[in-house]
């Protein structure tokens, strides 16, 4: 596992210096990847986690982190940041993957991940990590804690912006509904919910838990502005991120599909993969494919990219 320590820019991504879309695409994909590099590291020292959902959720953890939140990891607690808000607990392990790539943790700390005495608890803690804004457990919170900062946020007239990331399986939750109607209520476009939507729970497949689709036209009913993308499409992501920014008048949500082990075709296709456990050999074949299929769809975009031009070279 690496243990390089990261330097840390001077302030968010909005302040960086602009890249192609290109270039800002592909810096993304791999901060993807190394997500998930991070979250099969940290896995590996408990030999079992809530790997499958790290995977699948670290194209979005990626562009928010990198992207979207205007922070400073170098000051978690700068009062003028935006803030994300992981009410899914069990989550965790993505975020401390996503803090890790995004500066705000030392990478070498992702190796004490669930271990008596590390700030890397298996379930997210407020006051043990750095960058972790509210501790998750009881699922359902998240979105009333993001309604009442987005209130408060705004009569301190501040900018800052909440973004709480939960689950599909949150939306079984009648207190989650509550925070909806409460943000639409009180008109707060200063908060963006995310809703990862891996049609897997605990007790099974989200649809023979509790339907919930249609997703988006629901959010929509409680007043909100509702956007549905592919989660595992940068490209997509990023498009969907910058048409939420010029939202105003009304909360907005990202629904976003992803799929459980993302980028790992040995733990996509795990019947039980709400929490994974690997076996021992299995680790490094899980980081091979990771390698691979990032190779392989790295190759194929710039083929796409190879044909697109000699099409329009062949227009003109």
């Amino acid at each position: 596992m690496a243990s390089s320590a990261t330097t840390t820019p001077a302030a968010g991504p909005r302040t960086a210096p602009p890249a192609s879309h290109a270039e800002r695409l592909r810096a993304l994909r791999e901060s993807a990847y190394r997500i998930r590099t991070h979250a099969l590291n940290m896995a590996e020292v408990q030999g079992q986690g809530y790997v499958g959902q790290a995977l699948g959720v670290a194209d979005v953890l990626a562009v928010v982190y990198k992207d979207v939140l205007n922070h400073r990891p170098e000051d978690p607690e700068w009062p003028g940041r935006d803030r994300l808000l992981l009410s899914i607990g069990h989550y965790a392990i993505a975020l401390y993957a996503a803090l890790a790539e995004a500066g705000v943790l030392d990478t070498a700390e992702l190796e004490t991940y669930g271990s008596d005495g590390s700030r890397l608890p298996m379930s997210g803690m407020a006051t043990y990590t750095p960058g972790m804004e509210i501790s998750g457990g009881s699922l359902g919170h998240g979105l009333g804690i993001a309604a009442g900062l987005g209130l408060g946020l705004r009569h301190q007239g501040s900018r800052a912006h909440v973004y709480n990331l939960l689950s599909d399986g949150e939306l079984d939750e009648g207190s989650t509904w509550e925070a909806a109607l409460a943000c639409a209520h009180h008109g707060l476009d200063n908060v963006t919910a995310i809703v990862d939507v891996n049609a897997l729970q605990a007790d099974g497949p989200t649809n023979g838990v509790l339907r919930t689709e249609p997703v988006t036209d629901k959010w929509k009913a409680f007043g909100w502005h509702a956007v549905r993308v592919d989660g595992n499409d940068v490209d997509a992501l990023v498009a969907a991120f910058d048409s939420l920014r010029t939202h105003r008048g009304s909360p907005s949500v990202l629904v976003c599909d992803t799929r459980v082990g993302r980028g790992v075709p040995m733990l996509e296709t795990r019947e039980k993969a709400h929490f994974l456990r690997v076996e021992e050999h299995e680790w490094q074949i899980a980081r091979d494919q990771l390698t691979e299929r990032c190779h392989a769809e790295c190759a194929d975009r710039h083929a796409d990219r190879n044909a697109a031009t000699a099409d329009e070279e062949h227009t003109v």
